[in-house]
């Protein structure tokens, strides 16, 4: 597991920065009209590009988080990772991780 982004809480959803080797960008997270009930609970904006999407979830621990899939034709895969509350800060950390999604 690696951060790969530090974001706040805004009105209609996140924003912040996603930062890796390759990738440096400002991102938004901006609420989404579900569909139906697979559908995405917020899309990801980089200006109005949209590049991504997440769901809300619980963990284990009853800790809410946003489960996150980024991708883009740059990409070789999608990234996929959490959005999760920083204990004892005003923030939110997305780290990523090395699996094939929910």
């Amino acid at each position: 597991m690696a951060t790969i982004g530090a974001f706040t809480k805004s009105n209609d959803g996140f924003s912040g920065t996603v930062r890796t080797l390759t990738i440096s960008i400002n991102a938004q997270f901006k609420s989404a009209d579900r569909e139906n009930d697979k559908g995405p609970d917020f899309r990801v904006y980089v200006g109005a590009t949209e590049v991504g999407a997440a769901w809300k979830k619980i963990s284990n621990a009853r800790r809410e988080y946003l489960s996150v899939k980024l991708d883009d034709p740059i990409f070789p895969a999608p990234i996929y990772a959490s959005l999760v509350e920083v204990q004892g800060e005003n923030g939110y950390a997305l780290i990523w991780s090395r699996r094939n999604g929910d």
